[in-house]
């Protein structure tokens, strides 16, 4: 066996294999997005089943395979357990996961990424926030995180959905969620957070699909 190594990490997918095995995607901070296996988690009596949820957050001891890690233990700090109780916060959360794991590279620094993500699920809990704001707040960010975005929008717009853009990309992941728009600039931030991405981004995730068309049969945005 090889050395143990110790990282800080949050599991952003987890796949059933085998007859008792997992297979996670874990952000971490030393050492960028993994994949590793939790063998035997799916076992009733494993250390490691509840660790291997996605959204779980903590430290973990792994060890380095041939072509992957392997998780030897796991102490998860938070769990992220209300995101399981709300169909639509559920969904935001596997897309917000899902669009980390696009952006995420292994062997760099993981810490921008992996504080935006644990930060922005914890504004997800928050009932006072608008969710869609959330949303496309995270996607800029984590856009700009990853070397992918503007200074300033790629269309014009009016001065508050400007001065948002700015905010998002100058301020702390923790500091993020604390301001709104009015509807009109919210309506622009968005369009023109949507222009960038498709400047961007060359594929569609799975996620956003199961999202939206939750949207549409009439689940209010937050």
């Amino acid at each position: 066996m090889s050395d143990l190594i110790t990282v800080t990490g949050m599991v952003l997918s987890s796949m059933p294999i085998a007859e008792y095995d997992r297979r996670l995607v874990i952000l971490t901070r030393e050492r960028g997005k993994i994949s590793a296996f939790a063998k035997g988690a799916r076992r009733p009596n494993s250390s490691l089943l509840a660790g291997s949820r996605t959204f779980s957050f903590g430290t973990m001891e792994l060890y380095e395979g041939r072509t992957s890690y392997n998780v030897r233990s796991m102490e998860i700090q938070n769990y992220f357990e209300n995101l399981s109780t709300d169909l639509e916060l559920a969904c935001y959360g596997s897309y917000f996961m899902e669009f980390v794991d696009y952006y995420g590279k292994e062997g760099i620094d993981g810490t921008p990424l992996l504080k935006l993500c644990y930060v922005t699920l914890l504004a997800l809990g928050k009932p006072n926030l608008d969710r869609q704001l959330v949303r496309y707040i995270f996607e800029l960010k984590a856009m700009a995180e990853s070397g992918e975005y503007a200074e300033q929008p790629l269309k014009p717009v009016g001065e508050a959905a400007a001065y948002a853009w700015k905010f998002v990309l100058n301020t702390r992941p923790e500091k993020l969620y604390t301001f709104a728009l009015e509807e009109h600039a919210k309506k622009e931030f968005i369009s023109a957070v949507e222009e960038l991405k498709r400047y961007y981004l060359d594929r569609e995730f799975k996620s956003l699909e199961i999202l939206e068309g939750i949207s549409k049969i009439g689940l209010p945005d937050r």
